[in-house]
C-alpha cells in the first residue's frame, strides 16, 4: 500500500485500471441489459477518448501544474529573485522534489548567513588587525648611546606579539612580549599591557615598580588562561647602565664584541596576569652591556618555528647565527641576516607562532646616525 500511496506512476496505473473496468463494466452491463450484442466501433472510440482526456485532467492536475510552480521557483532561486518554498503533504515523486527544493533553500540560507557571518569577521578581524598595527610602533627611536632595530611578523591577522619603546625623561624603556597563543585573545591582553605600560612609566619611581603595577591591574582584567611573558630594559642616558625585569619570558641574549660569543641569560620571573601579586618574584638586574656590545630580544615564535620535517629552530641555532651576524654587522643589517635565516629554515612551512626580534647596540659615544630601513619595524629579510 505504501507503494501505490507515496508514487505517482502506481497512482496513474491504478487509475487507468479502475478506468479499464469501469468501461467492460459498462459494455458488460449495455449487453445484458439492453440486449446489444455488437458495440459499435464509435462507442468504443468514445470511451477511449474519454479515458484519455480524464488521464490527461489528472496528469496536468497532479504533475505538470505542480511541476511546473517547482520549475518557477527554481528559475527564480537561480537568477537570484525572490522565490517561494512549497508547502505540501505529498509524499510521491512530486513530493519528493518540492521537499527537496525546500531542503536546498533552507541550507542555502544557512550556507549564505555562515557566508555573511564570516564577511562580518572578517571584517572585525581587518579592523582589529589596523588598531594593532596602530599601536605598534612604527619606528624605533633616536636614543643617546644605543643603537635599535625591531622587526615582528604576526602569524594572524591579529597577533600577540607586543613591543615597545618609552622615554622619560633621562630614561628609556624597552620592552618585548609574547601573549598566550595570537589571534584576538592574544591581541587584547597585548592591547591591555601596552596601555598599561605607558600609563604607569610616567609614574613609576622604577622598573620593578612599572612591571609590578602593570601585573597588578592586568591580573584584574582577563582570564584565568590569559597572560603575558614580558623582559623590559631601562637604559640610564647619564649612568650607560642597561637594567632589565624579566616576566617568565625567553632567554635575553648578549653579544660581547670583545669575544664575539652570544651569551644567554635567564630572563627569570613570572609571566603577567598569572599572579595577583609579583612582587616578590621579580627582580631589577643590571646587564653586562659594554660599548659595541649588542642585546638580542625574541619572542618564542622564532626559536619554536618548524622546517618541512617538522624540527624546531632551536636556542642553539639563534645563538649561533646572532654570533654570525653581529660580529660583522650593525643591528640593522644584523636583524636582516637573522631574519632571511628564519626563512630559509622554514622553506614554506606554515607560521605557527607570532615572530619579533629586536636588537639593541651599545654605541658608547660613536655618533651613529640609524639609517631610515633600520628605524622600520616591518619584518624584512636580507
Amino acid at each position: 500500500m505504501n507503494f501505490f500511496r507515496r508514487s505517482f506512476t502506481a497512482q496513474v496505473l491504478s487509475i487507468l485500471l479502475i478506468l479499464m473496468v469501469v468501461l467492460l463494466v459498462g459494455l458488460t452491463l449495455a449487453e445484458k441489459q439492453f440486449a446489444v450484442t455488437h458495440v459499435s466501433v464509435r462507442y468504443v472510440l468514445y470511451g477511449a477518448m474519454g479515458l484519455c482526456v480524464v488521464l490527461m485532467f489528472i496528469f496536468w492536475f497532479r504533475v505538470s501544474r505542480p511541476l511546473k510552480e517547482i520549475i518557477v521557483q527554481m528559475e527564480a532561486l537561480i537568477t537570484g529573485r525572490e522565490y517561494k518554498k512549497f508547502f505540501t503533504d505529498r509524499v510521491d515523486e512530486i513530493g519528493v522534489v518540492a521537499h527537496f527544493f525546500n531542503e536546498v533553500t533552507r541550507n542555502l540560507h544557512k550556507f549564505t548567513g555562515k557566508i555573511q557571518e564570516g564577511d562580518r569577521m572578517a571584517t572585525e578581524l581587518d579592523v582589529a588587525s589596523r588598531i594593532q598595527r596602530d599601536i605598534l610602533p612604527k619606528e624605533a627611536p633616536k636614543v643617546p648611546g644605543i643603537l635599535i632595530s625591531a622587526k615582528t611578523r604576526p602569524a594572524a591577522e591579529v597577533g600577540g606579539d607586543s613591543f615597545d619603546f618609552l622615554t622619560t625623561g633621562e630614561t628609556t624603556y624597552l620592552y618585548i612580549g609574547d601573549a598566550t597563543g595570537h589571534g584576538v585573545p592574544a591581541g587584547i591582553v597585548m592591547t591591555i599591557v601596552n596601555t598599561l605600560v605607558y600609563v604607569y612609566a610616567e609614574v613609576s619611581a622604577s622598573l620593578l615598580e612599572l612591571m609590578v603595577s602593570v601585573n597588578r591591574h592586568l591580573k584584574k582584567r582577563i582570564k584565568k588562561t590569559l597572560f603575558m611573558s614580558m623582559v623590559m630594559l631601562k637604559w640610564d642616558h647619564a649612568k650607560r647602565i642597561m637594567s632589565f625585569v624579566g616576566a617568565g619570558h625567553e632567554y635575553i641574549l648578549i653579544h660581547h664584541a670583545k669575544t664575539g660569543q652570544c651569551e644567554a641569560i635567564a630572563s627569570g620571573g613570572i609571566a603577567l596576569g598569572m599572579v595577583e601579586d609579583n612582587s616578590k618574584i621579580l627582580k631589577e638586574i643590571v646587564l653586562p652591556f659594554e660599548q659595541g656590545d649588542m642585546i638580542i630580544l625574541y619572542t618564542d615564535g622564532i626559536v619554536e618555528c618548524r622546517n618541512m620535517a617538522g624540527e624546531l629552530y632551536g636556542l642553539d641555532q639563534l645563538k649561533i647565527v646572532v654570533a654570525k651576524y653581529c660580529s660583522q654587522y650593525s643591528p640593522e643589517v644584523s636583524i636582516q641576516k637573522i631574519a632571511s635565516e628564519l626563512g630559509t629554515y622554514m622553506n614554506g612551512h606554515q607560521q605557527d607562532d607570532d615572530m619579533t626580534l629586536m636588537i639593541i647596540q651599545n654605541t658608547g659615544d660613536q655618533k651613529i646616525e640609524p639609517s631610515a630601513l633600520s628605524l622600520k619595524t616591518d619584518w624584512t629579510e636580507a
